[in-house]
């Protein structure tokens, strides 16, 4: 996840930024972020501004009334080597979300201008009945907490995850690794990494193929990469909640539906992603990837940090650039198989997480997240990201695994 305190001290920190580059690249960023960038990268060039309607609470909180509103996002072409510290700066002075997504062309950042200010309606509509309790209900209780937090240490231990870092390789292979135990002697889960020019790190996946309906698809993602103010390959970088959390809770749910055996109907696919914090990149090919195949992905829950408590609610579901069909069968999957959870909404921003990837692709994404936007774990982003922030448990972080195993299920029972 990529959060970001006042703007004067950012477009001081800005100043640090290279005067010059050696890559032209393009970017969709929301407006407060643009501005930001701004202030020092006088090279920076808007080519295309959109007002793009979302979906917001009237106020935060639980049974809070969706109103709509509007959030103005650019498409801008800069030197790429301005990211890394927009990032940083993005992260540690707005204090919201990252705000931004790097594209590979000039036409891809256009192409997901235009379509984030369309209606927005995903070509497939999945029914969202809820019909398959005995299934979800047997392996509710499997998911073990314990497991969840040995999966976050472990890869919190690596010194960091970052995407150009020999570390970050070595994450992906681990976890590559560890999937592979899982679906050791079950055929119809397939492991693999996904392999991105331009970053050594690959994202892993974990697709386990449909009985029947096998070309519907199923995501849940998270993100492997980790990152810590001006990131190097020798920065310490736990990023234990963010984003170890929601990969560990991908790893528990893969494990119990491989011990049970569980065939879903459509297919449903488990996504590490690399390089979520330079700008979505991992995400973002991938989803542009399925669009371009035409691929029939029914819907996308993004995990990014789930096991930092930041108030009294259990869930918070994020409004807006997220599909308001889907959240709602979302809220009503917490309300059947996990009727003692609070429920609230709120926003986020555009360009929060690997969601908006997928949104901007024209698919289906939800995005829980673990607190309220005012109260998130303020540790992000820095060496002190590790499981002391919660408590070294995992009961937070259990909860969206839940919610995760229920939405694979009931969307994967076709």
């Amino acid at each position: 996840m990529r959060f970001t305190h006042h703007l004067a001290v950012a477009t001081l920190l800005l100043g640090s930024l290279p005067a010059l580059a050696a890559e032209t690249t393009w970017i969709t960023v929301g407006d407060t972020a643009w501005r930001l960038l701004a202030e020092r990268a006088t090279d920076a060039r808007v080519l295309s501004t959109r007002d793009v309607a979302v979906n917001v609470p009237r106020e935060r909180g639980p049974n809070a009334a969706l109103v709509r509103s509007s959030e103005r996002v650019h498409a801008v072409q800069l030197d790429a080597d301005w990211l890394p510290q927009l990032s940083n700066e993005v992260h540690e002075q707005l204090h919201r979300c990252g705000g931004f997504v790097r594209h590979d062309s000039l036409a891809e950042a256009l192409a997901v201008l235009h379509r984030l200010q369309g209606t927005a309606t995903p070509a497939l509509a999945p029914s969202y009945s809820i019909d398959d309790q005995t299934e979800v209900n047997a392996a509710l209780p499997l998911l073990q907490d314990s497991r969840i937090l040995s999966t976050i240490q472990t890869l919190s231990d690596f010194q960091n995850r970052l995407y150009n870092s020999s570390h970050g390789v070595a994450a992906s292979d681990w976890l590559a690794a560890e999937w592979k135990k899982l679906a050791t002697g079950k055929p119809w889960m397939r492991v693999s990494q996904v392999r991105h020019a331009d970053w050594p790190q690959k994202s892993v996946k974990l697709r386990i193929v449909g009985s029947g309906n096998a070309a519907q698809t199923v995501v849940l993602g998270a993100h492997l990469d980790s990152i810590a103010g001006n990131a190097n390959a020798n920065v310490r970088a736990p990023g234990a909640d963010d984003d170890a959390s929601g990969v560990a809770a991908l790893t528990e749910i893969i494990r119990v539906l491989a011990d049970r055996n569980y065939r879903p109907r459509r297919s449903i696919e488990f996504i590490a992603y690399a390089a979520e914090e330079v700008g979505l990149r991992g995400s973002q090919q991938i989803a542009t990837q399925y669009q371009r195949q035409a691929k029939a992905v029914v819907g996308v829950l993004q995990l990014d940090m789930t096991a930092f408590q930041g108030d009294l609610t259990d869930l918070w579901i994020y409004t807006d650039f997220t599909n308001a069909a889907q959240n709602q069968f979302v809220a009503d999957l917490a309300a059947a198989y996990l009727p003692q959870l609070s429920v609230a909404y709120d926003r986020c921003g555009y360009a929060c997480s690997d969601h908006a990837s997928w949104t901007g692709r024209g698919f289906a994404a939800s995005f829980p997240f673990e607190s309220g936007f005012n109260t998130y774990n303020r540790a992000i982003h820095t060496d002190r990201d590790t499981t002391t922030t919660f408590g070294n448990q995992a009961l937070h972080a259990l909860k969206f695994t839940q919610l995760g195993l229920a939405y694979a299920v009931e969307l994967g029972s076709d």
